[in-house]
């Protein structure tokens, strides 16, 4: 990961672990304070019970003359407060020096015994024990959620990683698609200047360098700029497409590639820079990956166009791939993965259906459909 990444990276997992840190810390302090009050009423109901069983196994055992035995409570200790000792007790439930402690008038001074007095330590033994279970578990539900933000982060960085790799890819190829005219017309104009005279070859060579140029141009700010919408009105497709297969003559020429054209009248509600658009870059890729002294057809009816080359054609499982941003399946031609998503991009904005067939070596074949719409669509 570069420092861009590492650091959006490191970001979330910081932002994810410190609300996860605040959830775990807010429950674990809820249920450690609802598991604490219910220790505390479990241990006060349990020694009003113990001092509710001495007071009366007291009275009994006044009442029916019986001899006195009071019975142990494992972890509880007890005392009885006679009548006569001088005492400044009362009903009262409290702790001190680590213990619980419950004062209880109930023997109501049977057997001369005024008070019972019952202590225990059971509480905070408990306390303690809970305290653990809650941080214990805690950390482990920390560290489970720091397992978890690790692999989301992952997860989220995944499509982030491409999009970086695409973009790097992006530039690179730019730069190099953008090399060759420039360098193309440098020359050219450097032997112009040089030999004093403009023959048709520097002519030519600086004609079809700046048609990449502006080819590219388009191309871009298509996809990066916002533009006012031009409107869409119905056009003639047979004049645009017989202005692109021009446009684009001298190109194929250098190549040595024939364009056979068919071209019936055809119309259609789209904005006019859309459809030089489509129909550019579809006949401009055709030429990029067609070999040279081949032939690409074009045919234009109706309701459809079709464009068929002889270039390097397109393997079955990258077909679906192909309209992609970014996605180049050959590095035997150079562009840079936007051609065909510009395609794609128009063909849906208008409803226009695009499929594609191609085989390895054989070629590739571009067929648009679309219906007569009206100017409402």
């Amino acid at each position: 990961m570069n420092s861009l990444e590492k650091r959006s990276f490191y970001s979330f997992l910081a932002l994810y672990l410190f609300s996860s840190l605040l959830f775990v810390l807010l429950s674990g302090y809820w249920y450690y304070s609802s598991q604490k009050a219910s220790l505390e009423n479990e241990t006060y109901y349990k020694m009003t019970h113990i001092a509710d069983t001495l007071s009366g196994k007291i009275i009994n055992a006044q009442m029916k003359g019986l001899t006195l035995t009071l019975p142990h409570e494992e972890g509880y200790e007890y005392r009885l407060i006679p009548t006569n000792e001088k005492n400044e007790y009362a009903d009262a439930y409290f702790e001190s020096d680590g213990k619980k402690i419950l004062i209880s008038s109930a023997p109501q001074e049977h057997l001369g015994i005024e008070y019972v007095v019952v202590s225990t330590d059971l509480y905070f033994q408990r306390l303690q024990k809970l305290q653990e279970e809650v941080l214990g578990i805690m950390f482990f539900v920390f560290l489970l959620i720091g397992f978890i933000s690790f692999l989301l982060a992952k997860i989220f960085m995944k499509p982030v990683r491409k999009r970086i790799e695409q973009i790097e890819s992006f530039v690179q190829d730019v730069t190099h698609e953008l090399n060759t005219p420039i360098t193309a017309l440098s020359m050219s104009a450097s032997r112009a200047l040089k030999k004093g005279v403009y023959d048709k070859k520097i002519l030519t060579n600086i004609s079809i360098s700046t048609k990449q140029l502006e080819s590219i141009y388009k191309s871009l700010t298509y996809l990066n700029f916002e533009q006012k919408e031009e409107e869409v009105r119905e056009i003639a497709l047979d004049a645009v497409v017989q202005r692109v297969v021009e446009y684009y003559r001298q190109l194929s020429d250098a190549k040595g590639i024939e364009v056979v054209s068919e071209i019936e009248p055809s119309k259609m509600y789209i904005a006019e820079s859309r459809a030089e658009l489509l129909f550019s870059n579809l006949l401009s890729n055709a030429i990029k990956y067609s070999m040279p002294e081949s032939t690409i057809r074009l045919t234009l009816k109706d309701d459809s166009f079709c464009i068929k080359d002889e270039g390097v054609g397109i393997a079955n499982e990258k077909l679906d791939a192909i309209f992609e941003l970014y996605s180049r399946d050959s590095q035997i031609a150079g562009g840079f993965g936007i051609g065909l998503s510009i395609v794609k991009q128009i063909c849906d904005a208008h409803g226009i259906e695009v499929r594609v067939e191609s085989q390895l070596g054989e070629g590739s074949e571009f067929i648009l459909r679309w219906e007569n719409m009206s100017e409402t669509e």
